[in-house]
């Protein structure tokens, strides 16, 4: 049923239109979250992000950060699993120019898709006005991934300054050796996915506001187990979600190989961020503080669930013409491999939540209303390693 405010959007002209849309939507945003202190947390961040697209007006993004450094003289050997991760992660250390980077990688060749073509439905289109023929599908396919692959380069940016403050600010001296192991590997996979793009795909998109939002709230938070929570647990863990679904669904071999390592290193991140949060969320916090991060993580879990929308590609092909957000919205809902994207994100996140601590009665019936309940009962961190991920899905790909 069109509301007044609909029928006053109806009748601008285009640019308006799309222009009221998104501030619609940012409204939303903001009406969707239910917790105050979740909003107060987060409301600069997304008036940055998503009112004044803080991310898109510059090459350079400056963020105040307002964190402790923790100090300890003493050296201990304070948290044996975190200091067999260390170990490991010092083990499973690669070089990314050692990957095969003279493999010919062409983004339009059907054979070798570096994404599934169902990312962007045809039928879909055509049912919401949207005209793509045949010919548009591979070069729309290209735009999508090169889009999902620039959200993860700029995802593993602000994993590498996140994973430079949680170094600082983590009490376990253990916590501390092995976030430096994190830190570079979040500065390999920016160079491989930056590579990747630019010598590979030739595009790259401006970073997602949703995402600018997540960044810039964990990045200013002076909490350093907010810190954790956001990065190792949601962004770390939609994102090895993320790569799990794009290999299994690439035939391109370099993105394939180039995944397969990444994910290995993203599995030992959740797994350091569940090592670091179990015991404190359980015992080192009251309990209304554990119901605000509670609550944080499901408003971040929709946020980052629900609007990713791809408006970066939308404006590349369409802005200016006859298709509105809101069609092209209802597109990337409505097109199969876009709703499998959204679905797998989320497998390797919600049984990281419920390991932690965060998934209590109170908080349940809310992710079962999202449609996320499926996902309770899942292999969390400490039970599965990136490198049996990897080998499962190559299994079902089988």
């Amino acid at each position: 049923m069109n509301t007044p405010l609909d029928s006053i959007r109806n009748i601008l002209p285009g640019h308006l239109k799309n222009r009221v849309d998104g501030l619609m939507e940012a409204a939303d945003i903001f009406a969707s979250m239910k917790s105050p202190s979740v909003m107060r947390a987060i409301a600069p961040s997304a008036v940055r992000g998503l009112l004044f697209s803080v991310g898109k007006r510059s090459d350079t993004t400056d963020m105040p950060a307002a964190h402790a450094a923790h100090f300890n003289w003493a050296y201990p050997h304070d948290h044996p699993e975190m200091h067999a991760l260390y170990e490991r992660a010092k083990r499973g250390q690669w070089n990314g120019s050692d990957l095969p980077w003279h493999t010919p990688v062409d983004p339009l060749n059907p054979d070798l898709p570096i994404a599934p073509l169902d990312l962007i439905d045809l039928n879909a289109a055509t049912a919401l006005g949207i005209r793509l023929d045949s010919k548009d599908q591979p070069r729309m396919v290209h735009s999508m991934s090169s889009w999902m692959l620039s959200q993860f380069l700029h995802g593993e940016q602000g994993a590498l300054l996140a994973a430079a403050q949680v170094t600082e600010s983590v009490s376990f001296f253990d916590g501390k050796l092995y976030g430096s192991t994190q830190v570079m590997d979040e500065g390999r996979h920016v160079e491989v996915f930056h590579r990747y793009l630019t010598e590979k795909l030739g595009k790259m998109y401006h970073i997602n506001d949703n995402l600018f939002v997540i960044i810039d709230a964990l990045m200013t938070d002076s909490r350093w187990d907010l810190k954790f929570l956001g990065m190792q647990i949601m962004v770390e863990g939609l994102a090895l979600g993320a790569f799990g679904f794009l290999y299994q669904s690439t035939k391109e071999p370099l993105l394939k190989e180039l995944l397969k390592y990444v994910i290995q290193d993203e599995a030992r991140h959740v797994h350091y961020g569940v090592l670091a949060l179990k015991e404190h969320i359980n015992y080192g916090i009251s309990k209304s503080e554990r119901n605000e991060r509670e609550d944080w993580a499901y408003e971040v879990a929709l946020l980052m669930r629900n609007r990713f929308m791809a408006y970066e590609v939308y404006e590349e092909w369409f802005d200016g013409t006859s298709v509105s957000r809101d069609q092209w919205r209802q597109l990337i809902m409505n097109s199969p491999g876009m709703q499998r994207f959204r679905k797998t994100m989320f497998t390797r996140l919600v049984p990281n939540i419920r390991e932690i601590g965060l998934l209590s009665d109170r908080i349940r019936p809310h992710y079962e209303k999202a449609g996320l309940g499926i996902y309770f009962s899942g292999q969390a961190a400490p039970e599965v390693s990136g490198e049996q991920m990897v080998q499962e899905l190559d299994h079902e790909a089988a």
